[in-house]
């Protein structure tokens, strides 16, 4: 079966997932059922894409929730999905929300998830609260990374978003938002948990159980938005394979190993998130600019400093736009102070896996030629050190990767 027959069988399903969600929606209040009922919607929103590398000696992924990456041929795994959503507006104050998706993930394929599944409560004009499935906020824009038609570009930049592998919490948010000055301020605060996994090589981790906690600052001010977020995840589980070898190895050495095993796990601690965003639109113009650092308790992962730049101009239908992106790490010089134990374990190694140091030229053009639909054409040229390998999937990486890949991607988004 080829790719584009997989994506049909798997979009096939996701459209009986809807029917399912609808009709449940409808069914819990007979008034839903009349069709000229405004209180009941449906929707959908989707891509098709198609990408490719020139470069055989490593793969692209559009984050790390993706199983595996494209090479040097024509692949629409890593774009390609569909979502429906049904929103039911139970009273004037609350809102009933769901939303299953379709796209290329963590196990290798398309199977349909539940993306959103949550209750909205206006207590006033002024307050908010949901409790469900929400998406992530961590970062800006960061819970609408799926919907493509509502993105400048093909796909959110990838060394900024590219090391999220999650998408969803289970539990609850809260939002003020107030008039200030000229200006609308609005705070949120969120709390959830994760029932995710994320690809590591051929094994997964384990991310659910682990609690998702943050909050965000944002302020509008005519065209301009502003946002400051900080968030946290607590982890509940340890690397798989080869770190899990490793560890377990260096415990069997004695005590004087220990604190090194220790330091390479993630059970009991901590991974923080900090982002500053800002986003101009009015007219022609759109401008988009963010700043984000993620810092890891465990010594394996390495702390990172990312962001972009990135502006299109409208021309009738025609958006052309152009973009910079850049990640950093820094390597927590993990070691057991023995340089044969070191070696036998692969330390070194397993440190290097999760380098980052690279940036992204990137340069499209998007054409909305009809209502709720739009043409993207867009070229991403990578350039790092060949150690940056982090955001690459590690079954793809040869010897002979130089740090340099150029991304080639057409899409078809729509949104109805």
């Amino acid at each position: 079966m080829n790719t584009l027959d997989m994506l049909s069988g798997r979009r096939s399903r996701l459209l009986r997932s809807a029917a399912v969600l609808a009709a449940a929606c409808l069914l819990g209040s007979p008034a839903a059922a009349d069709a000229g009922d405004e209180r009941f919607t449906v929707g959908a929103f989707g891509t098709l894409g198609v990408a490719r590398t020139d470069n055989a000696d490593i793969g692209f992924s559009r984050d790390q929730s993706q199983a595996r990456g494209i090479s040097d041929h024509w692949s629409a795994k890593i774009d390609s999905l569909l979502g429906v959503q049904v929103n039911f507006r139970a009273t004037d104050s609350v809102e009933l929300v769901g939303q299953v998706l379709s796209r290329y993930g963590a196990h290798g394929d398309f199977r349909p998830e539940v993306a959103w599944a949550f209750a909205r409560y206006d207590v006033n004009p002024h307050l908010a609260l949901r409790v469900g499935r929400l998406g992530t906020e961590l970062y800006m824009l960061g819970d609408s990374r799926h919907v493509g038609y509502s993105q400048l570009t093909v796909r959110p930049p990838n060394d900024f978003y590219g090391q999220l592998p999650f998408y969803h919490l289970d539990g609850a948010d809260i939002a003020v938002t107030v008039p200030t000055g000229p200006g609308l301020l609005r705070a949120k605060a969120f709390y959830g948990r994760s029932d995710e996994v994320a690809p590591v090589g051929d094994e997964k981790l384990d991310l659910d159980g682990n609690m998702i906690g943050g909050a965000y600052l944002d302020y509008q001010l005519g065209n301009w938005q502003w946002r400051a977020t900080y968030a946290w995840m607590d982890l509940k589980h340890d690397l798989p394979q080869p770190v899990a070898d490793a560890r377990a190895f260096l415990y069997s050495l004695g005590p004087s190993f220990a604190a090194t095993a220790d330091a390479m796990g993630l059970k009991g601690k901590a991974a923080r998130f900090y982002s500053l965003g800002a986003v101009y639109d009015r007219g022609p113009l759109q401008f988009q600019a963010m700043l984000g650092q993620i810092r890891h308790d465990n010594a394996l992962y390495q702390d990172s400093t990312a962001g972009y730049l990135l502006a299109g101009y409208r021309i009738g239908q025609l958006t052309p736009y152009a973009g910079y992106s850049w990640v950093r790490s820094k390597d927590k010089g993990l070691t057991t102070g023995n340089p044969f134990v070191d070696g036998l374990v692969q330390i070194e190694a397993l440190r290097a896996a999760f380098h980052l140091d690279q940036k992204t030229f990137t340069l499209g053009a998007r054409w909305d030629f009809r209502r709720n639909m739009a043409l993207k054409a867009q070229v991403d040229m990578i350039r790092g050190s060949p150690e940056s390998i982090y955001l690459r999937p590690p079954n793809s990486i040869t010897p002979q990767f130089d740090g340099r890949i150029n991304v080639f991607s057409l899409t078809l988004d729509f949104a109805f």
